[in-house]
C-alpha cells in the first residue's frame, strides 16, 4: 500500500507540521531555552532533493527558505505542510491522552 504523498513545487508557501506542545523540563531557564526553538516556521520551497536513508530507502527532502533566516535549509518533506493546510492540521492534530 502506498501512502498518500503531498506534492510540493518550487515557490510553494509552506510551514512546519504542528509540533507537540509539551516541554518536559524542571528548571525555568531550560524551558525558556527549549521554547525559543519551538515557534512555528513559515517559508518558501526553493528546491527539492532525494537522500538515501541508512536502510537505503529514498527520502524526499525540501530546501526551504524560512522567512526568518538568510540561508535555506533542508528538511524531510513529511515534516512540512502547505501553509494553507496548517490551520486544519492544528485543529485536528491528535493530542496524547485525549
Amino acid at each position: 500500500m502506498k501512502r498518500n504523498t503531498v506534492v510540493f513545487k518550487v515557490g510553494d508557501r509552506v510551514a512546519e507540521r504542528p509540533k507537540t506542545h509539551g516541554i518536559i523540563a524542571m528548571r525555568k531557564e531550560v524551558k525558556e531555552r527549549i521554547a525559543q526553538y519551538r515557534t512555528q516556521r513559515y517559508g518558501v520551497v526553493v528546491g527539492m532533493t532525494t537522500k538515501l536513508t541508512t536502510r537505503g530507502a529514498k527520502q524526499n527532502m525540501l530546501v526551504i527558505q524560512w522567512d526568518h533566516l538568510k540561508t535555506p535549509t533542508e528538511h524531510a518533506a513529511f515534516r512540512i505542510c502547505h501553509e494553507r493546510d496548517l490551520e486544519f492540521m492544528m485543529k485536528n492534530v491528535l493530542v496524547p491522552g485525549e
